[in-house]
């Protein structure tokens, strides 16, 4: 049997795709009422495909509860959050799971970190945590690190076909837990040291993100001069050899606009580019905020509870407002005393903001700007609502003229 710990964005699907696929699943988490939400057969977050996962899994027997179980491996998938101040990463969730596990686990087991982490976090953290209650690693507990590597809006295509790395101390160990993954991933399965595995996790993000950011900058510097970004990306991307990104608003989510960062803090005088490049790609909702304020001088607007902001969500198609750029421009906004502006998103059905719309149709009836902040399928499909408007095109995704950009 698997003990599944942490049963949010990451920690679900896995527990469902192991599930699915024949292991022997308990998924555990400390939220009462998602563990109530589960049992009741829902799931706590859209996603293609999970409902049906889901219920695969419910009929291959897996369990949900708030108990950890004796068994003898272990996955934990917690959030890691970082310090904004330091940079650093916080592995306090994680060091409490693994402290709970070593409350019920028997002796040989393995306990498996799926989070993210920085490289050395199981170093500094969960080994003295495990050493602490006497334990010998190795021998009383196997240390063994599998980074996720999926996205929102794609969980359950890519935790059966993306490649996986696991690290580990022992080679033996490590084979183990690479056939346990094995049940469901089709991808390759690379197995090496618990610190390598750490580090490559954290680097594929932070690739990601310097690359946003040079896109971003770019956007930056043709706004000064007044010149086309994506008439420039697309010639320069002509070239065999060069792929430019998009600009966009901002980056959100719990991967690229967090786990750069751990770099970054652990090595301030070292990550020169990322730290410039993470600041650049947070710096993009309030450079939004102030081309709003320019088009309401050029527009002659006064009243800026006639914007509409349409997006909530870090990214489209999902329901995930992690790091959300919309909350960042709407924080910004508020540090400047502005009034409030309208916002809505088709996935985000509670209110989370003031000014939040739930109908499209009367979103749009009570503003007269829309800032385009996620490209849901919904405003693909629904341009000629929008061409009315003044509209800022924040992904370049409008198929009418007049449009502004970022």
């Amino acid at each position: 049997m698997i003990n599944v710990i942490g049963l949010g964005y990451i920690g679900l699907p896995t527990a469902l795709m192991l599930a699915a696929h024949g292991v022997e699943v308990v998924g555990t988490d400390c939220n009462q009422k998602l563990v109530k939400t589960l049992n009741a057969g829902k799931t706590t977050f859209k996603e293609n495909g999970l409902d049906k996962l889901f219920n695969k899994a419910v009929k291959s027997g897996i369990k949900f509860t708030t108990e950890y179980q004796v068994t003898d491996i272990y996955i934990v998938s917690v959030p890691t959050p970082y310090d904004k101040f330091s940079k650093k990463v916080d592995a306090c969730f994680v060091v409490a799971a693994v402290g709970d596990v070593l409350t019920v686990c028997p002796k040989g087991a393995t306990i498996v970190i799926e989070s993210t982490v920085s490289p050395g976090t199981i170093d500094k953290y969960v080994r003295p945590a495990i050493e602490a209650k006497g334990l010998v690693i190795g021998k009383d507990i196997h240390l063994v690190h599998a980074p996720e590597r999926i996205i929102p809006g794609n969980m359950v295509y890519e935790l059966l076909n993306n490649n996986r790395t696991i690290g580990a101390d022992e080679r033996e160990i490590g084979e183990k837990v690479k056939s346990l993954y094995a049940s469901f991933c089709q991808g390759e399965i690379v197995v090496t040291d618990i610190r390598t595995a750490e580090m490559t996790k954290v680097v594929e993000n932070t690739f990601r993100a310097v690359n946003i950011a040079f896109a971003n900058e770019l956007a930056k510097i043709c706004r000064h001069d007044n010149m086309d970004v994506y008439e420039i990306i697309k010639i320069c991307n002509m070239h065999p050899r060069v792929n430019i990104l998009q600009p966009g608003p901002g980056v959100g989510g719990h991967c690229i606009s967090v786990d750069p960062w751990f770099l970054v803090g652990d090595y301030p005088s070292l990550a020169k580019v990322i730290d410039e490049s993470m600041k650049t790609n947070d710096g993009m909702p309030e450079f939004v905020l102030n081309r709003i304020y320019e088009i309401m001088k050029e527009k002659g607007m006064t009243d800026a509870s006639r914007i509409g902001l349409y997006g909530l969500t870090y990214k489209e198609n999902v329901d995930d407002m992690r790091e959300s750029p919309t909350l960042q421009l709407l924080e910004c906004q508020e540090r400047h005393l502005a009034v409030p502006l309208k916002v809505y998103d088709p996935f985000i059905i509670h209110d989370v903001v003031p000014n939040q719309y739930h109908d499209f149709d009367k979103f749009l009836d009570n503003v007269d700007m829309i800032v385009i902040m996620v490209k849901h399928s919904e405003i693909l499909e629904n341009m000629n609502k929008i061409a009315g408007k003044i509209v800022l095109d924040c992904h370049n995704i409008c198929n009418f003229s007049g449009v502004y950009h970022i």
